[in-house]
């Protein structure tokens, strides 16, 4: 923050310093010489460009602003004072332009670590303590009281738990745990109360290493390079053999300012961030958030996109898939007595089934009596009508389905599911399944990366492999990688980033780390404020999945067009150091040359903020004919 308000004082100090002084040379007044004021103005950007430059030849970089630098003390040791006014005037508007640009990259992690489990309630004989989660031992018993998260991972010691393990695994719907199972930190407790034994400390627990695992791979991204800076070891020594020549042959040490002045690399200063800006702006006006133009330039070089599965490339809810209903009744009425009883419930099915009540427009009674059995169901009383909503072993105990349930039980036999059962007065009325579906634009969104260059495409996803299978044909996907934890998702996105720039796109905190490690990390963040939102490059802020081949889309524009304006750029400038060379252009020509040059390379620039699609389909037509 402290670099980027020093840069826009350089700038506001050399404008007033132009200004001041043209005012006083064409007043005539002499007080202070005119040329002292611009001197004065260009020598803190000198001062601080040098020291930027001595920081960056340290570490082993060398940038184009190398020539600016040159450029600059040669016109004020050459009393050339207004051409290095200009020059400083440029130079300090682009690293603007750049700060505005590149924006805040970095995130804190703090949305991740202020999730983590805090307390733990250890067991000591009949009695329960309350303690830090840090001071948890390995094999002490644990009570996890419901809605809780687990503090640390441990074995489950009771008959059974019901797990909300979205934060870890990424799946949606609750899975049932027995005596003996393993349990993961970080997951919570979305049914009764239960003891486990601690298999871990809290710093070596599943969540803690998730967090680690985010901070590594953050700090391990490269800096951003400026595209500018890669043509500096060609230009710079080709600009001062140009000036030396044109200063030897014609005796003229101003002959060789006016070379280095109408080199002046402004093109490639302006030229990048001004087009990145665009592009930033028009994602943004799209529904995606660039962390910066290092985040748009990156993307735009993807050849490689791996995908989370469930609330990516799937809705990642519990959406309802089938209904099954006895003879006799009808499945709107059974839904809208289901979803009655529901509203009395906090289940992580509630929600949903009296959303899709209501998207119905189903008219919902209150219900009473109302008894919720965590992790089985409800029973209670809806227009005089006792119903009882939940797992089978709630509604039917131990009887067997009827007959026209049969065909539903054998359909939905291995399908990762949730079946809700409903009876009314103590008859089974109704099977209700819910289960993830596809995104209804996950196929066209994958055909469009196909179209744009993307040459391999995986799914990463904690579900097995027989689910994970079934999307992966659906969609023609490269590759599929199940049964996939945090850990291997990492290990995953590490193996196709050493082969190829890699997108990762997700969604849950369990994605985080893979987000962090890929080239660009890419977040559905429709949802809220999550951690693979703050570890992502790239945010989509709406609830679809068209935006993500948007932003490849807009970030390969985008980049062609500032490469495009950087070359034009160059030309010009290499024509007019042929020009300045010979004679035909002083150093105070040359600069305003130079700002004419910029003026062009800007404007190019700026196409950035169009869409660019009438350019494409213009394109198209012309590759037609």
């Amino acid at each position: 923050m402290k670099e980027s308000l020093l840069r826009r004082a350089l700038l506001i100090i050399a404008i007033l310093g132009l200004a001041v002084g043209l005012g006083v040379w064409r007043s005539g007044i002499d007080f202070v010489p005119h040329d002292a004021i611009w001197t004065a103005a260009t020598l803190p950007v000198v001062v601080t460009l040098a020291i930027s430059i001595a920081r960056d030849f340290w570490i082993g970089r060398i940038g184009v602003d190398a020539i600016a630098l040159v450029s600059m003390s040669a016109a004020l040791l050459l009393g050339q004072s207004l051409a290095a006014i200009v020059i400083a005037i440029m130079y300090a508007g682009g690293t603007v332009l750049e700060d505005l640009a590149r924006g805040r990259a970095e995130r804190n992690l703090k949305a991740l670590t202020d999730r983590a489990p805090r307390v733990a309630h250890r067991k000591c004989g009949d009695a329960t303590e309350t303690i830090s989660a840090d001071q948890v031992a390995v094999g002490d018993e644990i009570l996890v009281r419901a809605g809780e998260l687990l503090p640390v991972d441990g074995i489950l010691i009771d008959a059974s738990a019901l797990l909300d393990e979205a934060t870890v695994t990424g799946e949606p719907l609750p899975e049932r745990r027995s005596a003996g199972d393993a349990l993961r930190s970080g997951t919570v407790n979305a049914g009764e109360a239960f003891v486990m034994r601690a298999s871990a400390v809290a710093d070596k627990s599943t969540y803690a290493a998730i967090v680690r695992m985010v901070a590594a791979a953050q700090t391990a991204k490269a800096p951003f390079i400026r595209v500018a800076d890669r043509f500096a070891l060609l230009l710079l020594p080709v600009t001062l053999a140009v000036a030396g020549i044109a200063w030897r042959l014609s005796g003229d040490p101003i002959r060789a300012l006016a070379v280095l002045v109408v080199a002046t690399p402004c093109p490639l200063i302006l030229a990048a961030p001004v087009a990145f800006i665009g592009g930033v702006s028009r994602a943004a006006r799209a529904g995606i958030l660039m962390k910066g133009s290092a985040a748009l330039e990156a993307l735009a070089q993807i050849r490689t996109a791996i995908f989370d599965k469930t609330g990516t490339l799937t809705l990642g809810g519990a959406e309802l898939i089938d209904i099954e209903v006895a003879p006799g009744h009808e499945a709107g009425e059974a839904l809208r007595l289901l979803a009655s009883l529901e509203q009395a419930s906090h289940h992580v099915l509630a929600d949903s089934i009296v959303r899709i009540a209501r998207h119905r427009n189903l008219v919902l009674s209150h219900p009473h009596d109302v008894r919720e059995y965590r992790g089985e169901g409800l029973k209670g009383e809806v227009d005089r009508v006792s119903v009882a909503a939940g797992s089978r072993s709630l509604v039917l105990g131990d009887r067997p389905l009827p007959h026209w349930a049969e065909g539903g039980e054998e359909r939905h036999r291995n399908a990762q599911v949730l079946r809700v059962f409903l009876a009314f007065d103590g008859r089974l009325a109704g099977i209700f399944t819910f289960g993830d579906q596809i995104r209804q634009d996950a196929r066209d969104t994958v055909g469009a990366l196909r179209s744009a260059g993307v040459c391999r495409i995986l799914m990463l996803t904690g579900d097995d492999g027989a689910a994970a299978k079934r999307v992966s044909d659906l969609l023609d996907l490269d590759a599929v990688i199940a049964d996939a934890i945090p850990a291997a998702k990492l290990e995953a996105v590490k193996a196709e980033k050493a082969t190829a720039p890699t997108m990762m796109v997700g969604d849950g905190i369990n994605d985080a780390p893979a987000l962090a490690a890929a080239t660009v990390g890419v977040a559905m963040g429709a949802r809220g404020g999550t951690a693979s939102s703050e570890a992502a490059d790239v945010v989509v802020l709406t609830d679809r999945l068209k935006p993500v081949a948007e932003a490849l889309r807009i970030a390969r524009r985008t980049r062609g067009i500032a490469l495009q304006s950087i070359i034009v750029g160059l030309t010009l400038s290499g024509a007019a150091m042929v020009l300045a060379a010979v004679g035909h252009v002083t150093p105070v020509a040359g600069a305003l040359l130079q700002e004419g040059i910029d003026v062009a390379v800007i404007l190019n620039a700026l196409r950035a903020l169009g869409d660019g699609r009438l350019e494409h389909n213009r394109d198209r037509r012309i590759e037609r004919s």
